[in-house]
Formats: C-alpha cells, structure tokens, sequence
C-alpha cells in the first residue's frame, strides 16, 4: 500500500489505480479516539490542535492507515473508511519543481552554434531557462562575440530591450560602462531569487547572461521555476492563488538617475501566457485593506518560501565563454556572494 508524506498532507493508495489526499489536520481532527464511548459524538475541536500538526510516524499495517503524532497520540483508519469519506480522490499529479541542472544544460561543441541556440530556445520554453557550456575547440563566447550572440537571437525573433542601465549591462564591480549602477546587481553581494524590472509596465521577456570572467569564489547563479510553483499553489492553495492574481502591490526603483513605480498584482494569467513580477528589493510598503494585509503576507511568503526552497531551484555556476538564458515573466533568479574579478553581461529580449 503505497504512501507519500507531503509537508502537510498525505497521499494513500484506496485501491490498484486510486489514490486519495488528507490533510493531517482533517486525519487528527477525525481521530476515532475523540468521541463520547456512549454517544459517539466528537469531543475534540479543531481549534484545540497546533496549527503545524504533523504525525511523527505513517505506516499502512493490514490495510489500517496508522498514525502517530508528536504529543504520543495514536490514530487508525481502515482504509475502506477512508475511501468511503475521501475528499480529494484522484487529484491531478501536479508535483513542485526539481533541481534537475541536466535538463537545461547543453555543450556547444556536440553541435554547431546555431542549433545550440535553436535547443536554447526550446529549453527556455518548456523549463524557463537554459545553460550553454562553451565549446573546448574555440566556439566561446568572449566580450568581442557579444554582437554575434546577439544577432543569432534577432535571428530567431528576439528583439534587444535597452533599459535604464544601458543596451548591455557589464555586471562587474567596477563598472564603467553603464548608467545607474548603483544597485546590488554591480556589487558582491548575495541576490535572492527575483524577476527583473518589475517596476515596468512590460518587464523584458528574456535575459541572456554571458560569463566573461567567473569570480574566484562564489557567484554561482540560482534558478526557480515560478511557473511550476504557480501551478502547484493554485491546487494545494487556491485562496492564496487568487489572492496572487488580484491584490495590486507597487514596485518602487528609486536611483539616483531613474526612478519608476508601478502598482499591479503579483502574478498575471493571461491565457497560455503566464508572468509573475518578484522583487523583494524593489517593494515599496504594501497598501491595502486592514483585513487583507494578513492573507495577503500569508499568500505571498508561501509562495516565495516554495521557491526559495533549495528542492525547487537550479544551481548554474557559469565559466568563461558560458551563457544562460532565461524567460524573466517566469524563471526567478538569484546569485550568491562572491570574491574576485567576475564579470557577466547582460542583454535583455522581447
């Protein structure tokens, strides 16, 4: 009889092709322990358990579902008892991301550059991002090839989108090249997972980042599929979902050469068209209902913890001649610390 411990809920096998998934709350709450020996009412309430009630132990003993939870309590369900009062039988398998580097790597030396790109593109549609290892034979990508990456993705239908930082962003410390660099993206600092330019009314589709030097420790970069968290959430949490796509936030960039400030929902649905805008650092203070300001912190911080789980997330440290493309109204993105002369350069796309 087969099992799976979710962070809050439990699948069990009913049956050779059926399955049905129970909160540990609802499993604690129908406890048969809790009724009166006589009458059989219920005499517990659910307001009397732990908000993080979690069982300690799970097992499936002669077709009995046992449970033991922190405090020392035991419960048991037949599982015919729990076919019989299943109320989330069959639900689609729709599982969070994995860090899987493997699924968006590819190496420009098995094939020309053109058809590494073309597999790119592919990649970044149906996993939001993908890495290309330079070619040992010399098919690299050094800052004088910047201009020919470029026209390859023109090629294809991607169109450069300059920005308040210039056409193409010299990601170094000691930046000369480009305006309004004092933001974290031109230090050493540690970046959280984020999406560009959310402050924007239309933020770039694309970012292509090309390694031109790595740091001598650290940097690594940090992906998460917001998509596939989305898609998740909106099964496990459809409350917080909604709230996502229809509570207004404003992001505020206030540099000292640009400022821009836009108020719209964190996550937009527009048929097969899917963007969310994450920024942690760019949130001016939340303005909204009294009686929303609590769901909406809850529906934003479990969305963000899912991504910022290490379980849910790629991590890419690239080499000179490397590059990785992205799709930014979907793929959140991070860098750790670093020490040392990195250098990466960023072109945004539509």
């Amino acid at each position: 009889m087969a099992l799976e411990v979710h962070d809050d809920w439990l699948r069990v096998s009913l049956g050779p092709s059926e399955h049905g998934d129970f909160h540990f709350r609802w499993l604690r709450h129908n406890c048969e322990c809790d009724r009166h020996p006589t009458t059989h009412e219920r005499t517990l309430c659910s307001s009397e358990l732990p908000d993080d009630l979690r069982p300690v132990e799970v097992e499936v003993v002669d077709e009995t579902l046992r449970l033991r939870w922190p405090d020392g309590h035991q419960t048991s369900f037949a599982i015919a008892w729990l076919r019989e009062h299943a109320y989330a039988l069959g639900r689609p398998e729709v599982g969070l991301p994995i860090a899987d580097l493997a699924a968006i790597e590819l190496f420009a030396g098995e094939r020309s550059l053109a058809e590494t790109i073309d597999l790119a593109l592919a990649r970044v549609h149906s996993h939001g991002a993908a890495v290309v290892r330079r070619d040992p034979n010399g098919l690299v990508s050094p800052v004088d090839a910047t201009e020919s990456l470029i026209g390859m993705f023109e090629a294809r239908g991607l169109r450069v989108v300059p920005t308040h930082f210039g056409r193409i962003e010299d990601l170094r410390t000691d930046n000369t090249t480009n305006l309004n660099t004092d933001q974290l993206g031109y230090t050493d600092a540690p970046i959280d997972l984020h999406t560009d330019q959310p402050f924007l009314a239309h933020p770039p589709r694309y970012q292509a980042l090309q390694c031109i030097r790595r740091a001598s420790e650290g940097g690594a970069n940090l992906l998460a599929d917001a998509l596939a968290v989305w898609r998740w959430l909106e099964l496990d949490d459809p409350e917080a979902a909604a709230l996502l796509t229809s509570q207004p936030v404003r992001f505020h960039r206030h540099q000292r050469g640009f400022e821009c400030e836009l108020e719209t929902p964190l996550v937009i649905v527009d048929g097969d068209h899917f963007m969310v805008r994450s920024s942690y650092f760019t949130f001016a203070p939340h303005r909204m209902a009294f009686g929303r300001m609590r769901s909406f912190y809850r529906a934003h911080d479990r969305f963000v913890r899912l991504l910022r789980d290490p379980r849910h997330h790629v991590q890419v440290l690239l080499e000179a001649g490397d590059w990785l493309i992205y799709d930014n109204h979907r793929t959140l993105h991070a860098r750790t610390g670093f020490s040392g002369a990195r250098w990466l350069r960023g072109i945004y796309f539509s």
